[in-house]
């Protein structure tokens, strides 16, 4: 059995599944922040928390890409 590929793998699915999760409670945080009516600047803070969750489903979008056969053709 190739161990390093399968190492590569799991390296590559854990820091996948951290890099989703930590953008989306992210987006979720600043969102929250942002709703807050005495913070000086709500808008910045919806943008980068629009940004995070623009990310996080592009790295899902991207996973989809590489799982689903049809688009590797």
């Amino acid at each position: 059995m190739k161990w390093l590929e399968l190492l590569t793998v799991a390296g590559t699915t854990l820091v996948s599944a951290v890099t989703v999760v930590v953008l989306y409670s992210l987006g979720v945080r600043l969102t929250a922040i942002a709703g807050d009516a005495q913070q000086a600047s709500p808008r910045a803070k919806r943008y980068f928390a629009s940004a995070c969750f623009g990310l996080c489903g592009l790295a899902v979008m991207f996973g989809l890409y590489l799982i689903i056969p049809y688009f590797s053709k």
